[in-house]
C-alpha cells in the first residue's frame, strides 16, 4: 500500500523533500524563461540568418520566432484537457519530452520548414504555465541573453546551435527529479485516492497523517475539489446565458476581466523588447551586433532585480495601484523612445550623424526603464488576476482561458514587430504609446481590488454590486480588506461558535490566519 515504506522519496521528508519539489518547480519555470528568451539573441546571429535565408526577410522571420507562441497556445489547451487524466508528473514529463524534440529539431536545423516544427513542438511541450516561480522565469530569461552574448564571440553556426542546446541541462534535470517526487495532492483528491494525498501531505510536513494542519489542509483540498465538481459550469453554458448554481455572480464579466489582464500584459510591448531588444538596438537605435547583445544581457539583470522589488510586494501595494502606475510608467517610457527616435531620424535625414548617435543612444535609458516599470507592476498581476477574480468552481477554466489569451496575443505581438521595425520605423512604438496609455482608464474603470480578498469576499462583492464601473465603489477599489468583509466574517464566526463550543475554544487557541489572496496563500504550498 502507498505510503508504507520508509524508502519513498529516498527518504526525503518535511524541507528536504519540499526544497527537492521547489527544485523541480524552479526548473521548470527557469527553462520556461530562458526557452522564451534565447531565441532574441539566436535571430540576430548572421550564420542563422544565412543558413536559414532569413536576412532582410523580416515577415518570415517574424512568422518563424512568433510560431513558438502557437505551440503554446495549443499546448495550454492541450494541458487544460490532459492534465487531470495524466497528473501533474506525467503532465510535466510529458511536457519535457516534447520540448527535447523540439529543441533538437531547432538545434539541426538547415531551413524554414524544419525550424517552424521545432518552434511549434516546443511551444506545445512548454505551454503549461505554472504560475509559482516567476522570479525564476525571468532569471532564465536573463540567463539566455548572457548565453547568447557568450557564444557570439565564437561565431559560426555554434553562436545560434549552442545556446539553444544549452537548454538541455534544465530539462536533465527535471527528467532526474519528477519522477521521484509527490504526486499533486490536489489532483489525487480528485481521483479519490484520498490515502495517498493524505500521507504526501503529512510527508511535505514532515509529521505523521494524523497531524491537525495535515487533517486540516487535507479536507480543505476535498471541500474546494467536491464544490468545483458541482458547481463547474461548462463555457458554452456561459457563453448562451446559463451560469447554473453560479447565477447571480457575475461568472462571464470574472472570466472576460482576467483574460482581459493577460491581454493588457501582452499588448503593453514586453515581448517587442524580450523576443527583439537585440533587433531593436540594431535597427531602430544603430548600435552593432556585439553592443546591442550586452545592452539586451544588461537590461535583463535590471529586469530581474525590479521583479524581486514587485513580485514580493504584490499583496501589500494592491493589483489596481500596481497595473495603473506600472501602465503609466510603461507608456512615458515608449513616449520618450518614440520622440527620441524621431528627431534621431530627422537628424540622420540633415546629416548629423553625431547628434543622430546621440539621440538614439539616448533612447536606451527609457527601454531599460520600461523593464523597471514592467518589472514592477505588469510581470506578476495579470498572471495572479484570473486565479483571483475567479470563484472556485470558475478557477481553472479561468486560469486556462487567460494563458490561452496571453499566448494568442503574444503571437501576435512577436509576429508583427520585424515588419513594425522595417516598415514603420519610429511610428511603430507610438502603438505600444498609446496601448499603455489606454490601460490606465481601463483598470480604474473596470477592475476590482483583489488583494487582501479571500475567495468568499470576491463571490460577495459580484453578488451584491452589478454595475461593471467599480471606480466610485470604495469596496471594489480599497487595497486593503473592506471593513464589511471583516465584519461578515467576525459575524460567522461567532455564529459557529455558538453552535459548536468546541469550535470556539479552538478558535480561542489558535491564532487565525492572515487574509491574504488565495492565488498567493496557494502558491505558498507547491505540492497543490
Amino acid at each position: 500500500m502507498f505510503g508504507l515504506s520508509n524508502d519513498r522519496y529516498f527518504g526525503l521528508r518535511g524541507g528536504w523533500l519540499t526544497l527537492w519539489v521547489t527544485v523541480a518547480c524552479g526548473t521548470d519555470m527557469t527553462l520556461f524563461g530562458y526557452d522564451q528568451g534565447v531565441f532574441g539573441g539566436v535571430v540576430v546571429t548572421d550564420d542563422f540568418l544565412d543558413t536559414l535565408g532569413l536576412r532582410d526577410n523580416s515577415s518570415l522571420l517574424g512568422t518563424v520566432t512568433a510560431i513558438y507562441d502557437i505551440g503554446c497556445f495549443f499546448g495550454a489547451i492541450l494541458a487544460y484537457f490532459i492534465g487531470d487524466i495524466l497528473g501533474r508528473k506525467k503532465s510535466i514529463l510529458l511536457g519535457t519530452t516534447i520540448m527535447s524534440i523540439g529543441a533538437i529539431l531547432q538545434i539541426t536545423a538547415y531551413g524554414v520548414p524544419q525550424m517552424i516544427v521545432g518552434r511549434i513542438v516546443a511551444g506545445v511541450g512548454n505551454g503549461k504555465l505554472i504560475v509559482i516561480e516567476l522570479i525564476l522565469n525571468i532569471a532564465g530569461f536573463s540567463l539566455s541573453n548572457w548565453v547568447t552574448f557568450g557564444f557570439s564571440f565564437v561565431g559560426g553556426a555554434v553562436a545560434w546551435r549552442l545556446p539553444l542546446a544549452f537548454q538541455f541541462i534544465f530539462i536533465v534535470i527535471l527528467y532526474a527529479t519528477v519522477p521521484w517526487l509527490p504526486e499533486s495532492p490536489r489532483w489525487l483528491v480528485q481521483k479519490e485516492r484520498v490515502d495517498e494525498a493524505e500521507q504526501i501531505l503529512a510527508d511535505i510536513e514532515g509529521t505523521e497523517i494524523e497531524d491537525p494542519y495535515v487533517q486540516t489542509e487535507l479536507n480543505e483540498i476535498k471541500y474546494s475539489t467536491a464544490y468545483e465538481l458541482e458547481h463547474a459550469v461548462r463555457i458554452r453554458d456561459l457563453v448562451r446565458g446559463k451560469q447554473g448554481s453560479e447565477a447571480g455572480t457575475c461568472t462571464l464579466r470574472r472570466i472576460i476581466l482576467g483574460m482581459g489582464a493577460q491581454a493588457m500584459q501582452q499588448l503593453s510591448g514586453i515581448n517587442v523588447t524580450s523576443y527583439y531588444l537585440p533587433t531593436v538596438l540594431i535597427t531602430s537605435v544603430g548600435f552593432d551586433n556585439r553592443m546591442a547583445r550586452l545592452l539586451a544581457a544588461c537590461n535583463s539583470v535590471s529586469y530581474l532585480l525590479f521583479s524581486l522589488i514587485g513580485i514580493p510586494n504584490v499583496e501589500r501595494w494592491g493589483r489596481r495601484k500596481m497595473l495603473m502606475y506600472a501602465a503609466a510608467g510603461q507608456c512615458f517610457c515608449y513616449l520618450l523612445i518614440t520622440i527620441l527616435l524621431r528627431f534621431s531620424e530627422l537628424r540622420q535625414e540633415q546629416g548629423d550623424t553625431i547628434a543622430q548617435k546621440q539621440l538614439a543612444s539616448a533612447s536606451v535609458a527609457f527601454f531599460f526603464l520600461y523593464y523597471v516599470f514592467f518589472g514592477i507592476g505588469f510581470q506578476g498581476v495579470p498572471w495572479l488576476f484570473p486565479a483571483e477574480i475567479n470563484g472556485l468552481s470558475m478557477r481553472n477554466k479561468g486560469a486556462a482561458l487567460g494563458t490561452a489569451t496571453n499566448w494568442i496575443f503574444n503571437f501576435m505581438v512577436v509576429e508583427i514587430t520585424p515588419i513594425g521595425i522595417d516598415t514603420l520605423h519610429w511610428k511603430f512604438y507610438v502603438i505600444w504609446t498609446v496601448l499603455n496609455a489606454s490601460f490606465v482608464p481601463t483598470v480604474y474603470l473596470f477592475y476590482p481590488e483583489t488583494a487582501g480578498r479571500t475567495l468568499e469576499d470576491i463571490d460577495s462583492y459580484f453578488r451584491e454590486h452589478k454595475n461593471i464601473f467599480v471606480f466610485k465603489d470604495k469596496v471594489a477599489t480599497s487595497s486593503k480588506r473592506p471593513a464589511e468583509f471583516v465584519e461578515r466574517e467576525v459575524m460567522e464566526v461567532r455564529r459557529q461558535s455558538s453552535v459548536n463550543p468546541r469550535a470556539a475554544s479552538l478558535a480561542a487557541s489558535h491564532p487565525p490566519r492572515p487574509v491574504v489572496s488565495p492565488t498567493v496563500e496557494r502558491l505558498a504550498y507547491h505540492p497543490q
